[in-house]
C-alpha cells in the first residue's frame, strides 16, 4: 500500500507532469471505483489541471475547481503513460480501473492509469469541490510530518492502544501504514505492543524523532523517481518490514513476524523487545 512518502512523491510527480495540461477523455474501466456521481466524472474533461495535493494516504489532482481524489488502498497504483492508445479500455479487463487523458501545452497527449492488483477491489475515486467532503479525509488526524513533538506526546498519552495500532490509525496520525510503522518502531527501538500512554518522555521523544527521520528519508529517496519505480524504491529502503527470516541490518538477529488473518508485521527482538519473542495475537495475550 502506498503510504505518505510514496503519496508525496506521486503528488510532486503529478505537479510536474500534469499541472498546466488540460484534461481530455476520462475512461472508467471499473465503475465500482467511483464513490461520487455528482458532479459526474465527465465534468473533468476540458478543465485545466491547476494543482496536486495529498491528505494522509489520499492523492488529489485539482482541475479548475474540481478535485479528483483517489485512495489507492492496498493493491492500487498510479501509472503514467507518455503515449496511451487511442481506443478506450474494455471494462473489467485486467487491473485497470480508470484512465485520465491529457493535452499538454507542448502538444503531447499523455495519460495516467489507476490500477489495482488482486481480487479485493478497494481502490476508490471521488470527484468533489472540497476534499474535506471525502469521508476518509474528514476523519484524518494531523499529518505525520506536520504534527509537533508536543502534540505527538499528547496523542500518545491519551490512548491505551499499542504503538503499532496508534501509528497506523489514520484518525490519530495521517499517512503511516503497515510498512512504515514497522520501520519507525524498529528505528525507535520500541516494541510494537508497547502501550502508548505508558511511554516515558524519552521514549516518546525517540519515537517522534524516528517517525520524522524514517518518513523524511523515504521521501528524499522517492521524490524525483518515476511513478513506476516508487515501489522498488520503497522496498530497497526497508530494514525489517517484509524481511521475515533475514538478518536485521542493525544487530544481525533474525527479523521475526507476527501474523494476523489478513496481514502481518515484522520486528527485531534484539533491537525492540529485549530479546523477547512476540506471540501470535490469535493465540495468546499481548506481550508488553
Amino acid at each position: 500500500m502506498p503510504e505518505l512518502p510514496e503519496i508525496v512523491a506521486l503528488e510532486r510527480f503529478l505537479a510536474e507532469h500534469a499541472v498546466g495540461a488540460v484534461v481530455g477523455r476520462v475512461d472508467v474501466a471499473a465503475l465500482s471505483v467511483l464513490k461520487t456521481f455528482d458532479p459526474p466524472i465527465t465534468a473533468l474533461s476540458g478543465r485545466d489541471v491547476t494543482g496536486a495535493g495529498h491528505w494522509g494516504k489520499h492523492l488529489g489532482l485539482e482541475c479548475d475547481g474540481l478535485w479528483l481524489i483517489t485512495h489507492l488502498s492496498r493493491g492500487g497504483w498510479l501509472r503514467w503513460i507518455d503515449e496511451p492508445g487511442r481506443a478506450a479500455p474494455k471494462p473489467g479487463k485486467g487491473p485497470l480501473a480508470l484512465r485520465v487523458h491529457f493535452f499538454t501545452p507542448e502538444g503531447a497527449t499523455p495519460a495516467f492509469d489507476l490500477t489495482e492488483a488482486g481480487t479485493k477491489k478497494r481502490l476508490a475515486v471521488w470527484i468533489v469541490e472540497d476534499p474535506q467532503s471525502v469521508p476518509g479525509i474528514a476523519r484524518l488526524g494531523p499529518d505525520a510530518l506536520e504534527i509537533t513533538q508536543e502534540q505527538f506526546a499528547e496523542l500518545l498519552g491519551g490512548t491505551a492502544q499499542r504503538l503499532k495500532t496508534v501509528l497506523a490509525d489514520q484518525s490519530v496520525i495521517a499517512g503511516i501504514g503497515n510498512a512504515y510503522s514497522d520501520e519507525i518502531l524498529h528505528a525507535a527501538k520500541l516494541s510494537p505492543f508497547a502501550t502508548a500512554n505508558k511511554l516515558g518522555d524519552s521514549e516518546s521523544a525517540r519515537l517522534y524523532t524516528a517517525m520524522r527521520a524514517v518518513l523524511s528519508d523515504a521521501i528524499s529517496r522517492s521524490v524525483g523517481q518515476e511513478a513506476a519505480k516508487l515501489k522498488g524504491e520503497k522496498r530497497s529502503g526497508l530494514q525489517v518490514h517484509a524481511r521475515t527470516g533475514l538478518p536485521c541490518p542493525v544487530c544481525g538477529d533474525i527479523v521475526r513476524e507476527v501474523s494476523y488473518a489478513d496481514k502481518s508485521f515484522q520486528y527485531c527482538a534484539t533491537c525492540q523487545t529485549g530479546g523477547k519473542i512476540l506471540a501470535d495475537r490469535r493465540m495468546s495475550r499481548l506481550l508488553k
